[in-house]
Parts: C-alpha cells; structure tokens; sequence
C-alpha cells in the first residue's frame, strides 16, 4: 500500500472497528421489548468509552447518536419510546468519529421470530451489498457496483431505493463520490486505489418509491412495504477492497 493513503486506511480502520463494535453490543441485546432508545444508549456510551463521538448526533440537527429504522422505515428513523415487537426488522445505523476519521456501518438485526418474506428481504439485502464488495477493485466502475446490487435484488422480486446512496467518506462524513445502488455496468468514474465510501443498499419488499415524514429524517417507503439495509465501509486498494466495519464473528 501507497504511503499516501497507508494514514488514511489506518485511521479509517480504527474508526471502523469502534463503529463495529458498537454494533456488536447492540445484537447482544436485540430482542422483543426493548426500546430503540436504549439502543442508541448502547451505542453512544461505547463509542464513547473507546475514545469516539457518534458522527450522526446533531449532524444536521439529529437529535440521536444512532439511527434507528423499524420495519416499513428505509433510514433515519429516530430513537424513541419505540418498543421493539416480534417479528420486527430493525436497521441500527452508527458512525464513529475518531481522531478526525469516520467509520460508518449499518446492520438489519432480526427481532424474534421473523416472517419468512422479511428473512429473505433481510438475507437478499446482506448478499448485495457483498457481492458489490466483492467486485471492487480499482479500475472497475462505480455503476458497476450499482448494477450487480440491482440485478440480484431484483432477480428475487425485491426494488432497489434510488433516493439514497453510498458515499465517499474520510475526515468529512459524507463527500463524493456519491455510490448508487442501482445502474448500469461500465458506467460512471473509475474507481482508484485509495478512495474510501459505503456501500449502503436500501432494498424494499415492494415498490421503490419512498417519503420522509414531518419530522424531516425518518424514511418510510410509500407502500409501507418492509424494507431492510446493511452498510460497509470500504477502502479500493489495487486488486481489491479493505473492509473497514467487520463485526467481530
């Protein structure tokens, strides 16, 4: 690896693995009547006990240190009073801010007993993202990425959401380039070793389209269909990727 972006990877690295670990705790505790405000707890006091802030605390004004996303809610839901039921999906959204770095990684944790729908749409979302990390590389394209999210989730029945997407991430939180989750191969910039963004897809049981409510952040899809995510954060080295958010098992 290049001296010029050895600094960048390694710092990235750290922040990546506190945000992790965040998640780690988190599915320890998941289960049917907690609530999503003692989740985001969780999460703020230990990315704070290793030394951390979370990123997305008053971020734009949100009030949480984590995102919290229930069933029929795409991304930034709120933590609240909120009990978790059986059968919920939930998306837990955390991002570490150390030494100036970010890490950011999401994960759809399974509450209970789940339908059998909403497992495949849980499983379907995780191969995705996976299969897009497993094709990065330098000189490939970004729409390269977007394309095989979509034809495998669409291949199983699933929408891709197109109103967010993946981004360049570093000492900012969120920068170019912006990484869709949904196009067409050969398409977009060239990826280069050294750039670091997420690869975030948003998958929707039913159609794509979705709305933000009053409270400016929470998304829900139109048709409140179930809808379910994962996030990595990722560096491109020469013949591959580095994942900077791998849980510890």
């Amino acid at each position: 690896m290049s001296d010029n972006f050895k600094d960048s990877f390694e710092k990235t690295r750290i922040a990546g693995k506190i945000a992790a670990g965040a998640l780690d705790e988190v599915s320890k505790i998941i289960k049917p009547g907690i609530r999503t405000s003692e989740i985001d707890n969780i999460c703020y006091n230990y990315i704070n006990d290793h030394g951390a802030y979370s990123a997305p605390l008053f971020y734009r004004g949100f009030p949480k240190s984590c995102c919290t996303s229930a069933n029929h809610v795409v991304c930034h839901g709120i933590p609240s009073d909120k009990i978790l039921q059986d059968g919920d999906i939930l998306n837990v959204d955390v991002t570490a801010l150390k030494d100036g770095w970010h890490g950011d990684t999401s994960r759809t944790f399974e509450v209970g007993k789940v339908s059998i729908k909403a497992n495949k749409l849980v499983k379907t979302t995780y191969e995705a993202m996976m299969k897009a990390i497993e094709i990065v590389k330098e000189d490939i394209h970004l729409g390269d990425i977007g394309a095989i999210i979509q034809n495998h989730v669409e291949a199983e029945g699933f929408s891709v959401v197109q109103d967010f997407c993946g981004h360049g991430i570093g000492q900012q939180f969120h920068k170019e380039p912006n990484v869709l989750h949904y196009g067409k191969k050969g398409t977009g910039e060239k990826l280069k070793a050294g750039m670091i963004f997420t690869i975030e897809p948003m998958i929707n049981l039913g159609k794509y389209e979705i709305k933000t409510l009053n409270d400016g952040w929470t998304a829900v899809t139109k048709d409140k269909s179930l809808s379910a995510q994962f996030e990595h954060t990722i560096g491109v080295t020469k013949d591959g990727c580095e994942i900077f958010t791998l849980p510890k098992n």
